[in-house]
């Protein structure tokens, strides 16, 4: 059966309840999304509050990464600690708070300062939702609701460009970025009001063991003769060992998903796709584009990145992880080096200018399908159930690390390399991104995450020459 025809059956074959846990779950990516697309429009007007240099504008930007990698760090030990779904309500408040805190800052240094603290909060949820999603999520249809998360973060940056373009000073004669940043309030305050209808995570519950508590959770989302079985399997698995901690991680049936999951976390973000997410406007601008034009033209990106999105969640089933990755980034190669081209030649406000605005989208089309989701689906599959919160974090981290450091020197780099050699060295990340995906990533497609474990400790007996947690082609190792 296809992956539309699944879906097309869904009710019949899976509670309703699995879909609506994914989608409040999801909503933590809808946070996620928002900051990082509204901070692109903003940065064309926050200039004329405070002066900024290239610098640092490239502070305010990234100044919500470093809040970030505190979430990241923190958010996965917290949510083996205090559960999923209290960890959601916890990030949903600090993303309130500091929406508000942004919006009154009086000066730079209060502006980033909150930006700081709001980055706490876009680390924890980058966490809590995608494993809240695999952890409930049947594993026949775990890749399609996993990449709920990823849907609501290209919602979520859609939704931030459509309100810079509506709090555009050119339209509303206010000082529409602190509008723009204000908004931000709105979907935190869905998201918390979401969590009442949150059950807490099966496995965080049969964990600690509270299994009354997790048979009734699970006898809303699975059919009732699934229910014991399924409590068994997770039961089995988590008497193995004792409680992991970070050191566990560096255990030799753990490296193979460690090295996985923190190479696809640097390169998601090396690749350069929130060079285009921050800056598309200020790019748009310095070819040629208006301010007005260059929102516009960021709101086409927007619908690129969801409707992509939504292809990838009809695919990630059908084809698998490791296809959708390794044709992804083969074309982001691609269509980086033509963007990188379109600052050579000259006439960049005429048709030249459409054509790299075109490469632009393209770019961020084949991202959609394969790196964003991907990546974010995979770190909540290939770990093991005692450390999967730790590990997710460790990766998290890496992930939120690179950006940082993408986001802060992306700037600099074009003043100083220019444009076209700057997408023209993303592009050759994005080439070394093919080769590690070919080369250590598994795929997980179909398989339960007991069975993803049992798999990990059963290479590692092997030896280590037995490969990773599996062999590319999706079947276990020899």
């Amino acid at each position: 059966m296809s992956v539309l025809d699944r879906l097309a059956n869904a009710e019949r074959e899976h509670s309703r309840f699995v879909y609506v846990i994914a989608a409040i779950a999801a909503l933590n990516g809808l946070l996620f999304g928002f900051d990082v697309g509204v901070i692109s429009g903003a940065l064309l007007y926050i200039n004329e509050s405070f002066a900024l240099s290239p610098f640092l504008e490239g502070v305010v930007t990234s100044s919500v990464l470093v809040g970030a990698m505190i979430g990241a760090a923190t958010g996965g030990t917290l949510a083996d600690r205090f559960g999923r779904r209290r960890l959601t309500l916890g990030g949903a408040v600090v993303f309130f708070v500091g929406s508000f805190g942004m919006a009154l800052s009086p000066t730079l240094a209060w502006l980033i300062g909150w930006r700081v603290v709001e980055g706490v909060a876009v680390g924890v949820a980058s966490i809590v939702g995608p494993l809240l999603i695999s952890e409930t999520a049947p594993s026949d249809i775990r890749g399609a609701l996993g990449f709920f998360q990823q849907l609501m973060i290209t919602v979520g940056i859609l939704l931030a460009y459509l309100i810079n373009y509506v709090f555009a000073p050119e339209f509303l004669g206010i000082i529409g970025w602190r509008w723009m940043l204000w908004f931000g309030a709105v979907p935190a305050a869905v998201l918390a009001l979401g969590t009442y209808y949150l059950p807490e995570s099966p496995r965080w519950l049969i964990e600690h063991d509270r299994i009354d508590e997790a048979r009734t959770v699970l006898s809303c989302i699975r059919d009732a003769d699934d229910v014991d079985e399924e409590i068994e399997d997770i039961r089995e698995v988590s008497e193995i060992e004792e409680k992991g901690d970070l050191s566990d991680l560096l255990e030799p049936w753990v490296r193979p998903a460690l090295i996985a999951g923190v190479g696809l976390a640097v390169i998601q973000q090396v690749s350069g796709i929130n060079t285009i997410i921050y800056y598309a406007p200020t790019i748009l601008n310095n070819i040629g584009f208006g301010n007005i034009a260059s929102l516009v033209g960021t709101i086409g990106v927007g619908i690129v990145n969801v409707l992509l999105t939504v292809v990838a969640i009809l695919l990630v089933d059908r084809v698998g992880r490791r296809p959708l990755l390794l044709v992804g980034t083969g074309g982001m190669t691609v269509m980086l080096g033509i963007l990188g081209l379109g600052f050579f030649l000259p006439g960049l406000s005429g048709v030249v200018g459409y054509v790299t605005l075109a490469s632009m989208i393209l770019y961020v089309a084949f991202y959609a399908i394969s790196l964003g989701p991907v990546f974010w689906l995979l770190i909540s599959e290939i770990y093991p159930l005692r450390i999967r919160g730790t590990a997710e974090g460790v990766a998290s981290v890496c992930n939120w690390g690179a950006n940082f450091v993408v986001a802060l020197a992306f700037l600099p780099l074009i003043n100083r390399l220019g444009e076209g050699p700057s997408f023209w060295l993303l592009g050759g990340f994005c080439l070394l991104a093919f080769v590690f995906i070919y080369s250590r990533v598994p795929e997980t497609m179909g398989r339960s995450l007991e069975d993803i474990e049992a798999d990990l400790r059963e290479n590692a007996m092997m030896g280590p020459d037995s490969g990773s947690v599996e062999s590319p082609a999706g079947e276990r190792s020899d």
